[in-house]
């Protein structure tokens, strides 16, 4: 079976997915801060791939931003501002930093420049169709309440509705980083507030998406991350408050 050409790919895949996972984490987590990027060589002897498998692994982390090459130097890693942030998996990696919760406030402000935006344009642009899954979005939340869904997949949907709707591209495909951001942003705010996200401020975006009024959408979306801004920063300064 290993013998099969289509079967040594897939593992080959598999190997590689995961090497670069535990190199990109080890890059944004700080290993490598205070020490150069391992060689080739030392990759390969320390993680049991093959040279194949590191080269495809490091030639993705260079397009993540994350690592760089040029002759007699070697590999080494990239700045920080040069990271790739919409990176599903840089940031995904950058939320697990000690430093994430000011990670969360510089995504919040930028969900609040972006998805108020987003909610007006599905108010004006909305199919039928995506008007639906919006709705279906707050039903999944609604049931999420009662413990026949779960929470956080149900807001994820509702605000990725939200996102396609605005039937805008750049804002479409906002939605995989908004996702990935919202795994870790919604458990935090959850656990701050002591509660679950507030149905009636998810009510009221899909209903002013629903009455076709862009400017109350707007408003309603822009409240509501607002309220999560809110929580972090809080957080943020206390953190720092009890450094002092």
């Amino acid at each position: 079976m290993a013998d099969d050409p289509l079967v040594r790919g897939e593992l080959g895949r598999n190997l590689t997915f995961g090497l670069l996972e535990v190199l990109g984490r080890a890059i944004v987590t700080g290993e490598y801060r205070d020490k150069p990027f391992p060689i080739e060589a030392d990759i390969v002897k320390r993680h049991g791939v093959s040279r194949s498998v590191t080269r495809e692994a490091v030639k993705m982390l260079a397009a993540k931003g994350l690592l760089a090459a040029r002759p007699k130097q070697g590999t080494f890693l990239r700045p920080e501002e040069a990271w790739n942030l919409f990176d599903t998996d840089v940031l995904r990696w950058l939320l697990e930093r000690r430093s994430s919760l000011t990670l969360l406030r510089r995504f919040s402000e930028l969900r609040i420049a972006v998805e108020p935006a987003a909610a007006a344009l599905a108010a004006r642009h909305a199919t039928e169709e995506q008007m639906a899954a919006i709705t279906a979005g707050l039903d999944r939340m609604r049931s999420a309440e009662i413990g026949d869904d779960d929470a956080l997949e149900a807001d994820i949907a509702f605000h990725v509705a939200v996102l396609r709707a605005s039937n805008n591209p750049f804002f479409a495909q906002f939605r995989d980083v908004v996702a990935t951001a919202l795994r870790t942003s919604i458990r935090f705010t959850n656990r701050l507030a002591g509660r679950t996200a507030s149905i009636a401020d998810h009510a009221a975006v899909a209903d002013a998406i629903l009455a076709r009024d862009g400017g109350a959408a707007h408003a309603a979306m822009e409240l509501l991350i607002a309220k999560v801004l809110d929580l972090i920063v809080a957080s943020v300064e206390g953190e720092g408050a009890q450094r002092q």
